[in-house]
């Protein structure tokens, strides 16, 4: 009972405890690869922060290995991302003040908040929530982050120290600063990419950006690049994380709920997109609820190592699916290699220039620009194409905290407007007799005497009105007014509100008034029940609730027939009298 108990709380428990030798092959090389893309990376995430760069390598070893415990994911590798980073940096700056310890500390504390916040999330089985920010905000979104983060790292390529902080601010800046360029560190940058793109061009599975470091590190320590003028990471200080209580102003916690709470969010959401995609093409599924859970541990856990808050790498997974990676083995491999780097090779790292470093972000993030997508959006959906370059502009212009929540408004109101003022149909049915939307373009009859309608949208209280209004223009538009009126109440009539109910009542008063009998089709039983709670009172003559539409017609077709009988022997009975 206690084992199938753990195996329930740790998926990745259970894997490995039924592990196939088999595997061990392929996920040592693929863990290996993961490690050499994620060890650059990471440590250029961290100097986006303005922290020491061995942070990047803290948040990679024991995340990593949370997830192989508690992800359900075989493929998904967990670490820095561009998005997370560029979230907590906007956050956290103002409130730090140029102290990069205060600014570490907050840094941890924020990743420990969001690690909360996916705990409780999946506690409560929110991980539906991985819809909440739409395919069209992410897009914005990631393409606004890969451009502020590019932009932010031009001063380290081109060596100039005097550029503004803020994304407009400095890209005016920058042509007018390129007087002050410092040609040996736009060499060593400019060096760093032509290796880049020639292993890619040459070797496209080799790990391009750790070879470029390597060879940056390298010419710094041989030629000693400091006296020429170009910056090194310098000292990074132990290779394990040191523990220190915080010593921040408390009252700065308050600031970080609302910024803990959106990185969550977001990094879920990315989380659950780039998860989902490899379980797809692998052939197996992914637990929502789980892997909030596992993203919660893997915070946490970086956050007690003294990391920073991390999510879904989509390159680091790209590389180990390309590799063959069988298990979240991988991880574990990926990150005791990390480990051991971080224990031996200190040293070696603080000899890193910083605009090779630079160049290696640049590089990294670059694969999340998607221009063309987004342009392909606008022929396909205009609404789409319009919130995700709102979401872009927004990220660019008032901030990544800002614009994402200013996104996240307009997304809701266009909800809201599809909600307030849904489309809405009139059906008819074709030879076959089944049911179409009528439209001038088609060959779709209405039923001779009913008006079928359709509205697109559950009826609550802010629509119901908009509802009998349009209802009453579609039967007022006929040239001869139905003697029935059938509404597809499956679409319509979700759940008992009262508000509804009381526009109801005063719908079939009024189509009574005008000889109209309302029939609702589907939900039977609810509506019913629903009928009785609110006390509507109703006979046959007015009002009818039926099992769906095609029983509706049935039922009209039948009554028609049965009165035009009647009218037939009254008539037939006239004559004769005659």
């Amino acid at each position: 009972m206690i084992k199938a108990r753990l195996f329930n709380l740790m998926p990745g428990l259970q894997a490995f405890s039924q592990y196939q030798l088999a595997n061990l092959g392929p996920d040592v090389k693929a863990g290996l690869s993961v490690a050499a893309v994620a060890l650059p990376v990471a440590i250029a995430y961290a100097e986006l922060m303005g922290i020491n760069a061995i942070v990047g390598l803290y948040a990679c070893i024991l995340p990593m290995l949370m997830y192989a415990l508690f992800g359900t994911s075989k493929q998904l590798i967990i670490g820095p991302d561009a998005a997370t980073c560029a979230v907590i940096a906007a956050a956290v700056a103002p409130l730090a003040m140029g102290d990069e310890n205060t600014r570490w500390q907050l840094i941890i504390v924020m990743s420990l908040m969001t690690g909360i916040w996916c705990l409780i999330a999946a506690r409560f089985r929110l991980g539906m929530f991985a819809d909440f920010l739409s395919g069209p905000i992410l897009q914005g979104l990631l393409n606004g982050v890969a451009l502020t983060i590019i932009v932010s790292q031009l001063g380290k390529i081109f060596g100039i120290d005097s550029l503004p902080s803020g994304f407009i601010e400095r890209l005016v800046a920058i042509p007018l600063a390129l007087s002050e360029t410092h040609i040996p560190t736009l060499i060593v940058a400019v060096l760093t990419l032509s290796i880049t793109i020639l292993i890619k061009r040459v070797r496209s599975k080799w790990p391009s950006l750790l070879i470029a470091m390597v060879l940056a590190t390298g010419a710094s320590i041989v030629f000693n690049l400091e006296q020429y003028g170009i910056s090194t990471v310098g000292n990074l200080g132990e290779g394990l994380p040191s523990i220190a209580a915080p010593d921040f102003n408390p009252g700065l916690l308050r600031d970080l709920v609302t910024p803990s709470l959106n990185l969550a969010v977001i990094s879920f959401v990315s989380f659950m997109m780039t998860a989902r995609s490899f379980a797809s093409k692998n052939g197996y599924t992914v637990d929502a609820d789980q892997e909030l859970r596992a993203l919660g541990m893997a915070n946490i856990a970086s956050a007690l190592s003294q990391g920073f808050a991390v999510s879904a790498a989509s390159s680091r997974t790209a590389v180990n699916d390309m590799m063959g990676g069988k298990t979240q083995m991988v991880s574990v491999v990926a990150a005791l290699t990390i480990l051991v780097v971080l224990l031996f090779s200190m040293d070696v790292l603080g000899y890193i220039p910083m605009p090779a470093l630079g160049m290696v972000l640049v590089v990294s993030t670059f694969s999340l620009i998607s221009f063309r997508s987004i342009y392909a959006m606008r022929k396909r959906n205009r609404q789409a194409f319009f919130l995700c370059v709102f979401t872009l502009c927004a990220v660019l212009v008032v901030g990544l905290i800002s614009g994402v929540g200013f996104a996240v408004l307009l997304g809701l109101l266009q909800f809201l407007r599809v909600i307030f003022r849904p489309t809405d149909q009139l059906l008819g049915v074709d030879e076959q007799g089944m049911l179409h939307s009528m439209n001038p373009d088609n060959d779709i009859q209405a039923v001779e005497g009913v008006l079928i309608y359709r509205f697109n949208s559950p009826l609550t209280y802010f629509n119901v009105n908009y509802f009998k209004d349009r209802l009453n223009k579609h039967i007022d538009s006929q040239r001869k007014r139905p003697a029935w009126v059938i509404v597809d109440a499956a679409v319509s009539f979700t759940h008992n509100d009262v508000s509804v109910f009381s526009a109801l009542n005063e719908l079939v008063t009024a189509l009574k008034a005008k000889g109209v009998t309302l029939v609702l089709a589907g939900r039977r039983t609810s509506l019913n029940r629903w009928l009785s709670q609110n006390k509507i009172n109703r006979s046959d003559d007015d009002l009818l609730v039926v099992p769906d539409i095609y029983f509706a017609i049935r039922l009209i077709q039948s009554k028609q027939h049965i009165q035009q009988k009647s009218v037939d022997e009254r008539n037939e009975e006239k004559n004769q009298s005659i």
